[in-house]
């Protein structure tokens, strides 16, 4: 087992995973001001209620879109672990062919989101990622990562709406009773959701007329759950794939060590 560490905008999620099987997933929030030592209780709070000592551990790997505070938990992992962390970015093994203008700028989730993509499933594939923001990762059917798109998640488009308009309050994210909604709350779930679906399906559909072929579609991100229900396209839910492309990379370039 290794243990693979996402940092996010909003959430850090916590994993312990290797091929076939995920023993564990955990989320603590992404706080800037934490220091090392606090990012190393938060994992050594979650092995143990998890029940996993750090020698069941053989290794891990972080990946970040946060740069501020990627070494803090590097640092911190390697206090728990006693063993090296890497670090998804320039200088690791991915085995993923990049076809972007800047391939440097790249975020690492998305390039770990992509090869565990490649991995698991055929191409050419759209892999949308719903978290912050909601990212999505087109890769032809040679399995080149060939660009994406990058817009407002579920989340930020909801508290952007509260924000901005004084009579509409906060509202949770269960699903709403139907598509027409009869009150203000059940308007506003209506609206966030299946907006959020709509969408998706239309950048489907899209992304499918540029590629000239119908491509396989893939969801992750912690609020994904929320939204690929109510899409009309076939969307397959993986909320694990990211873990999976860390756990691809570690294995490369632990091989290649």
């Amino acid at each position: 087992m290794i243990l693979a560490i996402d940092i996010g905008n909003t959430n850090i999620v916590i994993g312990g995973v290797e091929k076939n099987k995920t023993f564990f997933i955990e989320r603590v929030s992404t706080v800037h001001t934490k220091t090392e030592l606090e990012y190393a209780i938060d994992i050594k709070n979650i092995l143990d209620i998890n029940e996993i000592s750090p020698e069941m551990i053989e290794g891990g790997i972080v990946c970040s879109v946060v740069p501020q505070i990627t070494n803090s938990l590097r640092i911190a992992a390697e206090k728990i672990l006693k063993k090296e962390i890497l670090v998804v970015g320039p200088g690791l093994k991915t085995g993923l062919n990049i076809l972007i203008d800047f391939p440097g700028q790249l975020g690492s989730d998305l390039v770990a989101d992509s090869v565990a993509g490649v991995a698991e499933y055929p191409c050419p594939q759209i892999i949308f990622d719903m978290g912050t923001a909601t990212t999505v990762c087109v890769i032809d059917s040679k399995k080149n990562y060939i660009g994406g798109m990058i817009y407002p998640g579920l989340r930020v488009s909801l508290d952007a709406l509260t924000a901005r308009a004084a009579q509409l309050q906060g509202v949770g994210l269960d699903f709403p009773k139907r598509i027409v909604g009869k009150n203000t709350i059940d308007c506003m779930k209506s609206g966030i959701l299946y907006s959020n679906a709509s969408a998706i399906d239309g950048i489907i559909q899209r992304i499918q007329e540029e590629l000239g072929e119908k491509a396989t579609v893939i969801a992750t991100g912690g609020l994904a759950k929320k939204v690929v229900p109510l899409c009309k396209e076939k969307i397959i839910l993986d909320e694990d794939l990211l873990l999976k492309g860390m756990l691809t990379i570690y294995e490369k370039n632990i091989k290649k060590a």
